[in-house]
C-alpha cells in the first residue's frame, strides 16, 4: 500500500523553464485512481509528461485560490471532458474559487459532460471520506483562505492459520469462512474461537500536504502521527528576512525546525521563489534545512516521484521523461 507522490510543479509564483507552477500527483497503490494537489498554470501538460490519465483522477484539492496554485484548472477539466470523461469528479476548494470557475466556464461556454462535486474546504474538517481514504483540510497562515490536506490511508488484511485448523483436522469448508468472519465454530465438541486462528495486519499511511504559509507549527495536530510532510520553503532564511512579497510564505530554516519538533521522519520541501533555483542555490537551501532536522529531507523537482511506504521509508523512485537537471 505505498503512496506515490509526482510532483507536477514546484516553483512559486510562477512558471520557469525548468519549473512549472504548483501541482503535486497522489497516487494511492495498488491501482490507478490519483488525486491532485492544487493546479498551476501548466499543469495539465505535467500530467501528460508524467504518464497519468485524466479518467483515472479521483479528486482535486485546491489549498487556496493564489493564480500559480488553480489557474490551470480550467483547462485541466476541459480536457478531461473532451477526452471523453463521464464519471464525476470531486473538487475540494475554498468558495471563492469555485464562483470564479463557474464564471469562467459560463464566459466560455464550457459545458462539461461530466459532474463536478464541490466541497468547500472551509466548511468541514473531513473534506473527503472513501473506504481506506480520510482527507482532512487544516488551516494555514496566508493573505487569503489557505489549508493544507491531510491523507491518511489504512488497509487490513485478514488471513486464517490454515497450518493449525488442518493440523485439528479441520478440512476447508464453510467452518473456515465462518472462523475468518470472526464467528467462533463448534468442532469436535471443541468451541475454536475465531480470535485464535485469525490473524489481522493493518498498515496506514499519513502524509500532510501544505499550501502555502508563513506559520509551520498550525499543522502541529495535523502532523502528530504523520510519516511526510510536503511544506513550501519559498525563500533561505536569509532571503525571507529581506523579501519584499514574504508576507504567507516560509524559509527552508523554519519549516526544518518545526519537523525536527514534532519528530516527521521525512520532509520534502517545494515551492521554491525564483532566486534559488539554480543548482547552488538549492544546494544551500538543503545545507540550511539539514542543519536543523535530522529526519530525511528532500527538495522536490518537477516530474520526480517519491514513493513513502507504510513502515515510514521514504525513497526515490522515478524521474520521468521530460525532466532534466536544473541550470
Amino acid at each position: 500500500m505505498p503512496m506515490d507522490l509526482t510532483f507536477l510543479g514546484t516553483s512559486a509564483g510562477m512558471p520557469t523553464h525548468w519549473r512549472n507552477a504548483s501541482g503535486l500527483a497522489v497516487q494511492i497503490r495498488p491501482g490507478t485512481g490519483w488525486y491532485l494537489v492544487d493546479c498551476g498554470e501548466g499543469t495539465q501538460r505535467q500530467v501528460q509528461r508524467a504518464g497519468l490519465s485524466l479518467h483515472d483522477l479521483e479528486a482535486i484539492c485546491i489549498s487556496h485560490v493564489h493564480g500559480d496554485h488553480c489557474y490551470g484548472l480550467p483547462g485541466l477539466l476541459d480536457s478531461a471532458g473532451m477526452l471523453g470523461r463521464q464519471k464525476p469528479l470531486t473538487l475540494i476548494a475554498p468558495a471563492a474559487l469555485w464562483q470564479w470557475l463557474q464564471a469562467t466556464h459560463g464566459l466560455t461556454d464550457v459545458q462539461l459532460p461530466y459532474t463536478l462535486e464541490f466541497v468547500d474546504v472551509c466548511t468541514q474538517p473531513a473534506v473527503l471520506e472513501r473506504p481506506g481514504l480520510r482527507i482532512s483540510s487544516h488551516e494555514l497562515a496566508h493573505g487569503v483562505p489557505c489549508h493544507a490536506f491531510r491523507f491518511e490511508v489504512q488497509t487490513s488484511q485478514r488471513w486464517l492459520d490454515s497450518a493449525a485448523l488442518s493440523a485439528l483436522g479441520l478440512p476447508p469448508g464453510p467452518q473456515w469462512g465462518a472462523l475468518r468472519r470472526g464467528e467462533d465454530v463448534l468442532f469436535n465438541n471443541q468451541w475454536l474461537h475465531s480470535r485464535d486462528y485469525v490473524q489481522e495486519q493493518t498498515e496506514r499511511i499519513v502524509a500532510v500536504l501544505g499550501g502555502d504559509n508563513a506559520e509551520p507549527q498550525r499543522l502541529r495536530h495535523a502532523c502528530a502521527d504523520a510519516q511526510l510532510l510536503v511544506h513550501e520553503a519559498t525563500f533561505s532564511r536569509a532571503a525571507l528576512a529581506h523579501a519584499r512579497f514574504a508576507s504567507g510564505h516560509s524559509c527552508a530554516h523554519d519549516v526544518a525546525v518545526f519537523a525536527q519538533s514534532v519528530g516527521l521522519p521525512n520532509l520534502v520541501l517545494t515551492h521554491f521563489s525564483q532566486r534559488h533555483h539554480s543548482d547552488a542555490e538549492q544546494a544551500a537551501l538543503l545545507h540550511e534545512a539539514q542543519a536543523q532536522y535530522q529526519g530525511t529531507v528532500v527538495l522536490a523537482r518537477d516530474l520526480q516521484t517519491w514513493e513513502l511506504a507504510a513502515d515510514g521509508t521514504l525513497r526515490h523512485k522515478a524521474d520521468h521523461p521530460a525532466q532534466r537537471n536544473n541550470a
